[in-house]
């Protein structure tokens, strides 16, 4: 059945209109959340959900210069419950929270991360990112003329 593009959206698109429905009111979820409400109904257990955690910004990584990471805030837990595996001599951790801040954690804005850790719950501390002073350099600045050498005593 070859139809014209034009004929098959327009076909398409009043099918879709028949078919979907609007969602219901009940569906709509309310923004106004008190601390710690999601936490409770999310089915975490109680000794997680008075968590602390540290909301920060990342470094640069030392290879990787560019500014795609700048500006994005992630979470990470306070994990306490470490010790070293005396077989391998690798770091176990009996927390099951202790690399999500690495991977999942990430947002935008500062503010974002604060109003998700209220939500949950937790307590936060808020490390502040360090700009680095910067001083201009110039590679012609090795090369300059710094005067007479001063002699070795």
């Amino acid at each position: 059945m070859a139809l014209r593009a034009t004929q098959g959206t327009g076909r398409i698109v009043a099918t879709l209109r028949r078919v979907a429905r609007p969602f219901s009111t009940d569906a709509v979820v309310e923004s106004d959340y008190k601390r710690g409400e999601i936490g409770k109904v999310s089915g975490i257990p109680e000794e997680h959900l008075t968590r602390k955690v540290i909301i920060y910004s990342p470094a640069r990584t030392a290879t990787q210069q560019g500014s795609g990471k700048l500006g994005k805030w992630k979470i990470n837990f306070i994990s306490t419950l470490k010790w070293e595996n005396p077989l391998m001599g690798w770091t176990s951790t009996g927390d099951p929270y202790a690399h999500v801040g690495d991977s999942a954690l990430g947002f935008d804005s500062e503010e974002a991360a604060k109003s998700f850790a209220e939500r949950h719950g937790w307590d936060y501390v808020v490390k502040k990112p360090k700009t680095p002073l910067l001083k201009a350099k110039s590679y012609s600045d090795n090369f300059k003329w710094k005067g007479k050498p001063q002699p070795e005593n």
